[in-house]
């Protein structure tokens, strides 16, 4: 799936800085940019755009009035130097908010909750392209690591880094377990532990506050373990109907 974008900000700098962290990702594709977010209209009306990173303080109109004119608009990623608008841009739906200066961290966030919303919104669109199966992105060394969702056992808290353990290998990246769990679709994975998000459907067996993936046996912690065990067994049924 490739994820078109456009930018909307005022200041140049801010635009090359986005726009360098967009071309780190092979299935973005950057399809305008704009100093003026009318210039942005004719674009947008068009259709055929996934996501705008909008800055607020713009001329004319500032951002978020900017979407309130819109009959309908894309998913929109705020970009800005002002944090007093955070409750006012998600009253409008809005994926993300980023503050500047904007960390390559904090936008790789942002790049994995969008492909998985689009993957979500466009599943079941005949357009889009099902050679391109759900993943995300994790930054591992200093290169970024495509990984299926599909093939991830679980994710396990090692202090400041996590260690991603999937069907043929395992990735280490400086990230919390937090964050990496907001990032993946709550349908297929359960945090079980302080320490341990797993795939659901990747349980083995449950025995005790146990739970077996792959060739490691996983904790449920104490205050997890009544919605785990009910999410992991009601899953299980549901593969057997």
């Amino acid at each position: 799936m490739i994820i078109k974008c456009i930018i909307i900000d005022d200041e140049p700098l801010a635009i090359e800085v986005i726009e360098s962290f967009l071309k780190e990702f092979k299935n973005v594709e950057i399809v305008g940019t704009f100093q003026d977010p009318i210039e942005a209209l004719t674009i947008l009306e068009q259709g055929g755009v996934d996501a705008v990173f909008l800055d607020i303080n713009l001329p004319r109109m500032n951002g978020l009035e900017f979407l309130k004119s819109l009959k309908e608009y894309p998913q929109a990623i705020i970009t800005t130097a002002y944090k007093e608008y955070a409750l006012e841009s998600y009253e409008l739906e809005v994926l993300d908010y980023l503050v500047k200066p904007i960390s390559f961290n904090r936008f790789l966030k942002s790049i994995n909750k969008l492909t998985a919303r689009l993957i979500t919104i466009k599943k079941h669109e005949p357009s889009m392209d099902l050679m391109q199966p759900a993943h995300i992105f994790l930054k591992v060394d200093k290169k970024l690591v495509k990984i299926l969702l599909t093939d991830i056992l679980f994710i396990e808290s090692l202090k400041d880094y996590i260690r991603v353990s999937t069907l043929e290998d395992t990735f280490m990246s400086h990230k919390s377990l937090t964050s990496i769990s907001e990032e993946l679709p709550s349908e297929n994975f359960i945090r079980i532990h302080k320490s341990y998000t797993i795939a659901i459907d990747k349980v083995k067996s449950i025995e005790g506050n146990l739970v077996e993936v792959g060739d490691k046996r996983i904790p449920i912690g104490r205050n997890y373990a009544a919605h785990a065990k009910q999410r992991i067994l009601k899953n299980k049924s549901n593969l057997l109907k």
